[in-house]
């Protein structure tokens, strides 16, 4: 009987051991990561280069606004950038005291040369003076009554008005500046008359031709227009030491002249190939990979990527067209993982 109390003890150790060694019945999920995909398809590329320029006015579409007389500019009503009409107020000057001087004195003068006009016509009635004395005192009084009347005139035509449509540039002066005569106050460029400068280097000059396709958008904007190069000036600007391609800009782009632009030009040809979202792209130490869903697991694919065309890739080797392929949320993959589409449950 002792002995087989004895046994109990060891016996429940026994029985204890054997639970705590049973095997698991469960086993942990797979991972599963949230991506999203896009389809690889068939599209055009070339060989493209990224520029930066900005909106200018076309030849003969700027008209400039000078101040006839010395004035003081009072108010800015449409500064730079503004898109004004035909004869919509600029700015408001009043003329400079030295201004208001000049016309005192050329009042003056004209009095002075009318009366004297007056005292040779009652002595050439008189027979004091004769015809020529006449003729010289009419010419005095008629430069100076001419003088007088410019600048009457100078004086009272100090509000500076849009001769046509279109938009405001170069208005660099604030109100309280006194501005010599002849000063460019601001100048109009047409409204429909503008196009777009870039400028390149000389390597990159050597691939630029008249009519190549042109992607052009704001600087900041993600909205762009298609249209072609419309002429290449090889002299390289003083400044930036950068030759200049223009571009025209159809009416309709909403892009304003002064306005800092970017552009894509394709300078290679045109080819057809597997086109996909550059976000695609991933890199192992120089080697270009993608990760392509297939029955919801993401496989690694090594490709040889192409040209590049704003947010799209070529894909020389590697892909065909209907490959899905992760364009966010590749970073956290790896071969085999399992994948499942953003916003699907």
């Amino acid at each position: 009987m002792e002995s087989m109390i004895r046994a109990l003890p060891f016996a429940a150790l026994i029985i204890l051991a054997a639970c705590g060694s049973a095997p698991e019945t469960g086993t942990a999920p797979d991972p599963i990561a949230r991506v999203r995909t896009a389809v690889a398809s068939m599209g055009t590329s070339g060989e493209t280069l990224t520029v930066y320029g900005i909106a200018e006015a076309g030849p003969g579409g700027v008209q400039n606004l000078i101040i006839p007389s010395e004035a003081v500019l009072t108010r800015i009503v449409a500064p730079t950038g503004t898109g004004v009409q035909r004869g919509q107020v600029i700015a408001l000057l009043q003329p400079s005291p030295t201004t208001r001087l000049d016309l005192v004195r050329a009042t003056s003068d004209a009095a002075a040369a009318n009366a004297t006009l007056a005292r040779f016509l009652r002595l050439r009635t008189d027979g004091l003076a004769s015809d020529a004395d006449v003729e010289t005192a009419r010419a005095a009084a008629a430069t100076a009554n001419a003088l007088r009347a410019s600048l009457a005139n100078r004086a009272d035509g100090l509000t500076l008005r849009a001769p046509m449509a279109g938009t405001v540039q170069n208005l660099s002066a604030k109100a309280g500046d006194q501005l010599a005569a002849g000063t460019m106050v601001a100048s109009i460029a047409a409204t429909g008359n503008a196009r777009a400068r870039f400028g390149v280097d000389a390597a990159a000059l050597q691939t630029m031709r008249i009519g190549q396709r042109v992607r052009i958008q704001r600087v900041g904007s993600t909205k762009a227009i298609e249209t072609i190069v419309i002429g290449v000036d090889p002299q390289p600007e003083a400044t930036t030491r950068l030759a200049s391609v223009f571009a025209i800009l159809p009416p309709g782009s909403n892009i304003s002249v002064g306005q800092p632009l970017q552009a894509v030009i394709t300078v290679g040809a045109v080819k057809p190939g597997i086109t996909i979202p550059y976000g695609a792209l991933l890199d192992d130490g120089g080697k270009p990979y993608v990760f392509v869903v297939s029955n919801d697991a993401a496989h690694r694919v090594d490709i040889v990527p192409g040209n590049t065309a704003g947010d799209q890739i070529t894909v020389l080797q590697g892909l065909v067209a209907g490959n899905r392929v992760v364009i966010e949320g590749g970073t956290a993959l790896e071969d085999g993982m399992k994948v499942r589409e953003r916003g699907k449950r």
